[in-house]
């Protein structure tokens, strides 16, 4: 089964009227052409194709990664 790895977009509010989710990756004979993409659209695509949505966990504060003291 393929496999569309999909996490929320950081430079986005909230009740914005873009795209939320990114492809971040693709298992399978999947290519994607659109950089941002909303969940209705990726779920659609995944139905169709008979792949498996993964969502990857979002860094809360948006800064990514934990801060290292020197």
């Amino acid at each position: 089964m393929a496999k569309i790895f999909a996490r929320e977009r950081r430079k986005i509010e909230k009740g914005e009227k873009k795209p939320r989710f990114r492809v971040v990756a693709a298992q399978g004979d999947i290519k994607f052409f659109a950089e941002h993409i909303r969940k209705r659209e990726l779920e659609a695509i995944a139905k169709e194709i008979g792949a498996q949505v993964v969502y990857l966990p979002t860094d809360p504060a948006g800064v990514g990664g934990e801060k290292v003291e020197e």
